[in-house]
């Protein structure tokens, strides 16, 4: 136990920041929420993991604490046991970094991961299947679940009013996975894997829960420190992640794209086919002479004259709300068939991921998605805000 003026810097530590988010959510406060997702250890914003890490050395007080920000291959092992802790919202490890993680737990460490969306191929190695509710419900401003005391069994619920972004199992194999919490709709969402050599790894899908928001609602630390008590309390050293927070293998600025390519096996040869194709192009027709190609003007796009003749019919009459759904469902075609990206407009590396894609700003993208989705969930849309949305997404279109 720590002594009692450890006890009183703990409580002034954390004393601002609670002011500061009681302040954010008063309704009567000059400033709004902070809802930038971040997930960070440094940040004291609602959405960031501050207060997670600095309660780690109270869970863990014979633990030594350090952070990994690289690919987690060389973990190590030693006498000592460890505790590898990965919060994200989104983990997709190739293969080298899962063989690594299953002989980190295979020789007696443990490994907590919370994520919203894990890779398919981890999910398939866990015998996993997962589902989530896509759209504003995914991200609505609550987040409800329970967990299994350690000790006791009994079931605690929790929840606080933020946004969820939450997963849930749908499939498992019970034989060798222990069901340890659930969300408000009784579906599993934290389960455990427990291997020979004393080893474990529990995945949970609410990352949320481990916010500065949730976990200075009233008292949720509690599931907080419930989660980490299935972890040994005997660990010797605890790793907290930044490296799958901040893309994991993907990351690497102008790289990531071939990265990714390099870690799937289908994507690899097609990539090294096409490489092969385009020097078997060059050594046969690099000594032929090439006329000058014609300018020829691009096609028309008939498709969006069509979509703005049918916009002004709508507008003429009045119906403002159908527009509003009608010019997000052309949107969200217009994605899918352009840039062959899955649409979701509740999952928060969506806008990323377009912004990756077509070079326009992700404050924008996110302001524009959001913009549509509340119009869309609006019972009556006025003509100026239809305006406005039809100029964001004239800028959208001239940009993409």
């Amino acid at each position: 136990m720590r002594g009692s003026n450890d006890i009183k810097w703990r409580i002034w530590g954390i004393l601002p920041l609670l002011l500061v988010m009681i302040a954010a959510c008063s309704p009567g406060g000059s400033k709004k929420l902070n809802r930038r997702l971040t997930l960070l250890r440094k940040d004291k914003i609602p959405y960031g993991t501050y207060v997670a890490y600095e309660n780690l050395s109270y869970i863990f007080p014979d633990a030594e604490i350090s952070v990994n920000r690289t690919a987690p291959l060389n973990l190590g092992s030693s006498e000592s046991k460890k505790a590898y802790i990965i919060i994200t919202s989104w983990m997709d490890p190739d293969d080298a970094e899962i063989r690594s993680m299953l002989n980190f737990v295979g020789e007696g460490n443990h490994i907590f991961i919370s994520a919203m969306q894990l890779g398919d191929s981890l999910l398939h190695l866990l015998n996993l299947q997962t589902s989530s509710i896509y759209g504003r419900y995914n991200a609505s401003d609550s987040l409800r679940l329970s967990i299994y005391h350690p000790v006791t069994g009994d079931s605690l619920s929790f929840a606080y009013p933020g946004n969820s972004y939450d997963n849930w199992v749908s499939s498992m194999d019970s034989q060798y996975t222990t069901i340890l919490g659930r969300d408000a709709r009784g579906h599993p969402d934290l389960v455990k894997f427990t291997y020979k050599g004393g080893g474990s790894m529990l995945v949970q899908f609410a990352p949320m829960a481990f916010t500065n928001f949730f976990l200075l609602h009233k008292n949720n630390k509690a599931y907080y420190e419930n989660a980490l008590s299935y972890i040994s309390p005997s660990v010797k050293e605890v790793i907290w992640d930044e490296y799958f927070r901040t893309g994991g293998s993907n990351k690497g600025g102008a790289f990531s794209a071939l990265r990714y390519i390099m870690k799937n096996r289908p994507l690899k040869w097609a990539f090294w086919l096409l490489l092969l194709l385009f020097g078997l192009i060059y050594l046969f027709d690099s000594k032929r002479k090439q006329r000058i190609v014609p300018v020829i003007a691009p096609l028309r796009n008939n498709s969006l004259d069509f979509v703005k003749t049918i916009g002004r019919l709508y507008y003429q009459r009045r119906d403002n709300q159908n527009l509003t759904v009608k010019m997000s469902t052309h949107f969200q075609d217009h994605i899918r068939s352009r840039y062959n990206i899955p649409v979701s407009f509740g999952d928060p590396a969506f806008a990323s991921r377009l912004s990756h894609k077509t070079g326009i700003g992700r404050e924008f993208l996110m302001e524009l998605i959001g913009e549509m989705q509340a119009l869309q969930d609006s019972p009556s849309v006025t003509d100026a805000q239809l305006l406005a949305l039809n100029r964001k997404l004239d800028e959208f279109y001239k940009h993409a």
